[in-house]
């Protein structure tokens, strides 16, 4: 029996502003196992990244369950979610989110300043992530100097330095043209394959969902069972 590294209960997210009310996830199930590639497709607003956010523990929900590698969510600290994090969830932004004054080696670094490893350990494994990811000589280069492909792949070494079990990816190809975006789908399926990383997806673009193992389509909050989506992604 293959091993679940995510599953959800009745998931629920809701946000309330004023005298708006909207509900952003609605009742999901969904099972995920060890291993797997996922691409969550659906139309703008229907709660991909709200998941994608709840299960990185970035957000938490209004009601249900969700366990992530064996952890109920809900039940962990703010220090103990913080700490879990970075230690088992690798995180691809659409933005990149890397610091300009820090060079690819220094970004790729920083998860681990938060780990024991003394500072030769830190840098050695920082490098490996760039090579693993074709930048073995960018290391010395700030994100103003490397393309908005390359700085991407510079954000996944980052996701992936500490080693984790899991990668959430959220539009990772979203500002990206063709070529990039085919490199960096490239490099997180060899991670799936390879390296056997579980992967979550989230992406409008049906030509990067087909990297994926799977894909689960999210309509209004709602899970759409496999094969009965609209086709609006």
């Amino acid at each position: 029996m293959s091993e679940i590294v995510i599953q959800t209960r009745q998931l629920s997210k809701e946000y309330v502003r004023d005298s708006f009310h909207v509900v952003a996830l609605d009742k999901v199930d969904l099972d995920i196992t060890k291993g797997e590639f996922v691409a969550l497709m659906g139309p703008s607003g229907s709660g991909k990244s709200t998941l994608l956010h709840l299960t990185a523990a970035m957000d938490q929900a209004s009601s249900g369950d969700i366990s992530v590698l064996g952890r109920n969510l809900r039940e962990l600290s703010d220090s103990e979610i913080a700490h879990w994090r970075n230690e088992h969830i690798g995180f691809i932004f659409q933005q990149f989110n890397l610091i300009p004054v820090l060079t690819a080696l220094e970004n790729v670094e920083l998860p681990l300043k938060l780990t024991r490893l003394k500072k030769k350990d830190r840098i050695e494994h920082a490098a490996t992530a760039l090579k693993l990811v074709g930048l073995g000589d960018r290391l010395g280069h700030y994100p103003r100097q490397l393309s908005g492909g390359q700085e991407q792949r510079v954000a996944i070494a980052r996701a992936i330095v500490t080693d984790p079990a899991l990668i959430l990816a959220d539009e990772p190809t979203g500002n990206l043209d063709a070529a990039s975006a085919q490199d960096v789908l490239t490099i997180l399926a060899r991670l799936n394959r390879e390296f056997g990383k579980t992967i979550v997806m989230v992406t409008h673009d049906p030509h990067a969902a087909s990297f994926a193992t799977r894909t689960q389509h999210l309509e209004k909050g709602e899970l759409v069972p496999e094969g009965a989506a609209s086709g609006v992604s």
